[in-house]
């Protein structure tokens, strides 16, 4: 079994919830963002533990930028801000859901979800089989 990567940054994360995720090999994890109220997905991004750590403790959801290399809180440069409703890890340890009350657009594009302004891939539907 591997051991998980640890953070390259340090972090006040508790050391109770960083023990139990599982980073990929640049020490982060998955952030699925979804509305609160309705279940919409919003998008998708990376935290590393000191990200997770900002989301859980100031109540705006914070990433860790993979091509800029720094942190960022959604919403500070265009006012589009998630408020943290609820964090929750996946049972694996390699995702976190993160349910926010969402204000203005989610995707960088404009668009309310950035599953909206990638479109539709036109899957076959499938047939229950009761």
């Amino acid at each position: 079994m591997l051991e998980p990567v640890q953070p390259a940054r340090p972090s006040a994360l508790d050391p109770a919830v960083a023990a139990r995720l599982k980073r990929d090999d640049a020490g982060l994890v998955c952030a699925v963002v979804q509305q609160h109220d309705s279940g919409e997905v919003l998008m998708v991004g990376w935290m590393d533990d000191e990200a997770l750590h900002r989301t859980l403790t100031s109540g705006r959801v914070t990433f860790w930028s993979r091509s800029r290399q720094t942190y960022w809180r959604k919403g500070d440069t265009s006012g589009h801000a998630q408020h943290v409703r609820s964090v929750s890890l996946d049972c694996d340890g390699d995702a976190v859901l993160v349910r926010v009350h969402q204000v203005g657009a989610a995707c960088h594009t404009g668009a309310r979800t950035c599953f909206e302004a990638g479109g539709d891939l036109g899957a076959v539907v499938g047939q229950d089989a009761r």
